[in-house]
């Protein structure tokens, strides 16, 4: 599989009809008509553009190999299982977790629940049988607007993803997740630099350039919370 979409060519896909639809409806489907990764996405049997996020930042930092156990946590719809799964081969072990219902990858565990709960965690270590070479996380709250609200949200799932990890990862494995542009909360970062041997910001080529998303890696943990 092709890590990235080749360049969208030709004409602009326009809206057969606006009926009904606001403003802000219209320009999302166009662009979603006209986006080179949804197209990609959907030509590849992906669950979402999302998907290609991942590809790339593997391509970059090498984050997934044959064998590996990995956690997809906040996974639906499941494009990044998908690849994680492709990823680690039949020697590998992907687990895919989400209050919502997700339908099954082959190849993965789906569990859906809240994974911050005691049980929860319980039954992606046992899916797993061992600790998680690789946690993701992709979570995103719904969207305000309000610049300082949303940068707060998501940093607050960034850092339960990152204490879900703490908690499963094996020395020596890695954790990603999603954070907003504006700067990782210090205390977070503090904790990532502690943590983890390296610490990066990356944002691949498929988060849209208007978009103020991008990724915090830290590889190489240097420890473990007993489970």
């Amino acid at each position: 599989m092709a890590k990235t979409p080749p360049g969208s060519r030709g004409m602009t896909t326009r809206l057969k009809t606006a009926e009904g639809r606001s403003t802000a409806s219209q320009r999302w489907l166009t662009r979603q008509l006209n986006d080179p990764y949804v197209k990609a996405a959907k030509e590849r049997g992906l669950r979402s553009r999302a998907a290609f996020k991942l590809l790339e930042m593997d391509e970059k930092l090498h984050l997934l190999k044959p064998g590996m156990r990995v956690v997809d946590l906040g996974a639906a719809p499941g494009g990044w299982t998908q690849v994680a799964v492709q990823a680690v081969g039949p020697r590998g072990q992907v687990v895919a977790i989400d209050i919502l219902p997700m339908d099954p990858v082959a190849g993965a565990t789906v569990l859906q629940g809240d994974f911050q709960e005691e049980e929860a965690e319980a039954r992606v270590i046992a899916a797993m049988g061992g600790r998680a070479d690789l946690v993701l996380s992709d979570m995103a709250p719904n969207t305000t607007g309000h610049t300082s609200t949303d940068h707060l949200r998501i940093m607050g799932l960034a850092e339960i993803a990152l204490d879900f990890a703490q908690r499963v990862l094996a020395p020596g494995g890695a954790f990603a997740a999603k954070v907003l542009q504006g700067g990782t909360e210090a205390e977070m970062l503090a904790v990532l630099k502690r943590d983890f041997v390296s610490v990066k910001h990356v944002k691949p080529p498929a988060s849209r350039k208007d978009s103020a998303e991008m990724y915090v890696v830290g590889v190489g943990f240097r420890g473990a919370l007993a489970l």
